[in-house]
């Protein structure tokens, strides 16, 4: 038998292991290891068998990432033409600028049928897209089940009219920033959606307690809440979060109107894990001592600016929720007394981040 040459091993490298590895890197299951779209493209200049693995295989076809690019609506057109980007599963234009309805419509018209089985569309920052651009593109997503449109002020209650009905299956929706999104938008979200998991309603200013109410008396699976910088409810509305028993992440930032009473309602969502009071002005000792005693699993806290809170609360976050607690922000709780690094952390032993004023 003929000894193998070095030459040999190479092409036996590059036939089997390269392709294996670059399966691996790319492989959507493996977030710590998955790269963007750009390095995948990079890659492929590397080696012809990297290209053939890109063509054969199916997963590294699923997701296309174009955040933050140039020309980022004509690649899109561009990719979904592509055979073998016909069962795409997630697609990235986070602050992809350029993207526009055109893009979308031209979208629907040329590839309606590459977008079947799509289950995430990331169009964050893309401020050129209008209720008009919302109606094409999930028009052609049944299976849409993320879907995200931060930093918008053109989109309206109509978009969200136009994603309900041709998208059946959302869990995650994030409309944080769409300031002209009214109650009417939020109870259509509320009436179709009663399944969602996680929603995220920072600075949707025109929102009112009516709206709110709506959607927690009928969206009780969900696990994550963001009401940040919504200073519009009031306790009448923060006191239905109690009905959220899966509620696991809430931030409340700037929700000045919430009370002790409100806070002693959402302790009852005793799997909270993560809750932010900043700015929370009206809250006092008692009510986060309701939510210590009910809410032991908490590891996040922020009490940032509540100058109505005293060591009193600290004692008591200690007894029930020590060894949880990582991250403590009482930066500017002017109640609460200047403590060492060794003194919070005799309260808190695994506490990882923690603010106090100075």
């Amino acid at each position: 038998m003929e000894e193998r040459t070095s030459t040999d091993d190479d092409d036996v490298w590059s036939r089997e292991t390269v392709p294996k590895v670059f399966k691996l890197v790319c492989s959507s299951t493996s977030s710590s290891l998955s790269l963007s779209h750009t390095d995948l493209v990079s890659l492929l200049l590397v080696s012809p068998f990297l290209y053939r693995t890109l063509l054969s295989s199916q997963p590294l076809c699923q997701s296309l990432n174009f955040r933050e690019l140039n020309n980022a609506g004509n690649r899109l057109v561009a990719a979904l033409s592509l055979p073998r980007y016909r069962h795409v599963k997630e697609i990235n234009l986070e602050f992809a600028r350029d993207v526009q309805d055109t893009h979308l419509i031209l979208i629907k018209e040329k590839c309606f049928d590459s977008l079947r089985s799509l289950t995430s569309l990331n169009l964050n920052g893309c401020q050129k897209i209008s209720d008009t651009g919302i109606e094409a593109i999930t028009s052609c997503c049944p299976q849409l089940k993320t879907f995200s449109v931060y930093w918008n002020v053109r989109v309206t209650d109509t978009g969200i009219l136009h994603t309900v009905k041709n998208c059946k299956h959302i869990v995650d929706l994030n409309i944080s920033g769409c300031k002209n999104i009214t109650d009417r938008g939020v109870q259509l979200v509320a009436d179709n959606y009663p399944n969602l998991q996680s929603l995220n309603l920072t600075r949707c200013v025109k929102l009112t307690d009516e709206g709110l109410k709506q959607l927690l008396q009928k969206c009780l699976f969900l696990e994550s809440l963001n009401l940040y910088a919504v200073s519009s409810f009031t306790d009448e509305a923060y006191t239905k979060i109690s009905l959220l028993t899966r509620l696991e992440f809430v931030d409340l930032c700037g929700a000045q109107n919430l009370s002790d009473q409100g806070l002693q309602c959402i302790s009852k969502c005793k799997n909270l894990v993560s809750l932010n009071l900043t700015w929370c002005v009206r809250v006092t000792d008692d009510g986060v001592i309701a939510i210590a005693q009910s809410c032991t699993s908490l590891e996040f806290l922020s009490l940032f600016g509540i100058i109505g809170v005293t060591d009193k609360c600290l004692e008591a976050l200690s007894q029930s929720c020590s060894n949880n607690i990582t991250t403590l922000d009482v930066n500017g709780c002017t109640g609460i007394k200047k403590r060492s690094r060794d003194e919070l952390l005799q309260l808190f032993p695994y506490l990882k981040c923690f603010k106090v004023h100075s």
